[in-house]
């Protein structure tokens, strides 16, 4: 068969008209020198990353103001496959003008998305994700060095998801912070799992130590658990109304009435809410919350959701109680 044949018709339409022409074409392509730093005025730095999986390798140069830490100028060299090619020049650009703190947060789903034609069609197919995966590998080589740091002191190494670079407790934030019962909806909140698919479950192109239905059971376990202590704890405070309890109390009570009564409601519309503290101005008892989410830009949040909220704890807690978001 022809090479031609081979990346011709749908093969070839999996990969955005950006990428192709930074395959073809690399912006950022080359290396930077001392003499380079010199006309600068900054430090060189030069770092190495090679993917054991793939034999990928790329190499970052960096020029930076050390007064500043601004990344003045970047270039890349690449020994690897079309894909790593154009995400190193994707990644390469997007470090220039950041501080090397900055680029430090760029991922390769940032690379990723700085590559498609538009927001809503991937750059490349699921498969060739993993390539851009040593963009963000070997900025966090380069700011090591620079810092004269540990790489692993730059990055959690507990990562679930090597496509979106999500941690496990990123994972866990968001299941706790949505009440999620779905692995879809971790996939949805947090983009782990969205790309190659591997850390959804057993079975993907790439083995895990640990998957994201395993974290998801794991969680709600320790919720439910959670849940009958609390309804153990209500259990034994008996008849004790709400002014005689403790600070532990109040909120356990009302915590216990926001899951079962407000926050399905908040999770459907993408939001939630937290409970910051409870204060005695007598004759009432004031709830601070935090709106989370969706929750936190949306208009409502202030009015009839606010009022929702409220109106329920006045009903099934106490009626003095106010509601004020912070």
């Amino acid at each position: 068969m022809a090479r031609n044949d081979l990346v011709s018709g749908n093969v070839w339409e999996q990969y955005s008209k950006k990428v192709q022409d930074r395959m073809n074409n690399p912006v950022a392509l080359g290396e930077l020198t001392q003499e380079d730093a010199k006309r600068l005025g900054g430090k060189l730095v030069v770092a190495d990353f090679g993917a054991e999986s793939c034999g990928d390798a790329v190499r970052l140069f960096w020029v930076v103001d050390e007064k500043t830490d601004k990344i003045l100028e970047s270039k890349f060299k690449s020994f690897g496959c079309g894909t790593a090619i154009a995400s190193s020049d994707a990644m390469a650009e997007l470090c220039v003008g950041k501080t090397v703190d900055e680029a430090t947060h760029i991922t390769n789903t940032d690379v990723e998305a700085f590559l498609r034609d538009d927001e809503d069609t991937p750059a490349v197919p699921p498969q060739k994700m993993h390539c851009s995966v040593m963009a963000y590998d070997v900025i966090l080589e380069a700011a090591a060095q620079y810092k004269g740091v540990d790489r692993e002191a730059l990055v959690n190494s507990d990562i679930v998801c090597e496509c979106a670079r999500v941690t496990k407790q990123e994972v866990i934030d968001a299941i706790r912070t949505h009440d999620i019962k779905e692995v879809e909806d971790i996939i949805k909140i947090t983009k782990a799992g969205a790309y190659c698919k591997s850390c959804i479950r057993p079975g993907g192109h790439e083995p895990k130590d640990i998957y994201l239905v395993d974290i998801l059971a794991d969680v709600r376990a320790q919720l439910d658990q959670e849940k009958r202590e609390t309804a153990a704890d209500a259990s034994q405070n008996g008849d004790l109304t709400f002014d005689k309890m403790t600070i532990v109390q109040r909120i356990k009570t009302v915590d216990a009435i926001i899951d079962e009564y407000i926050r399905p409601m908040l999770v459907m519309d993408g939001g939630d809410m937290e409970i910051i503290d409870i204060k005695e101005n007598l004759p009432y008892y004031d709830i601070y919350i935090r709106y989370l989410g969706a929750c936190g830009s949306c208009a409502s949040g202030s009015t009839g959701t606010l009022y929702a909220i409220e109106a329920t704890l006045k009903q099934k807690v106490d009626e003095n109680i106010r509601v004020l978001p912070v």
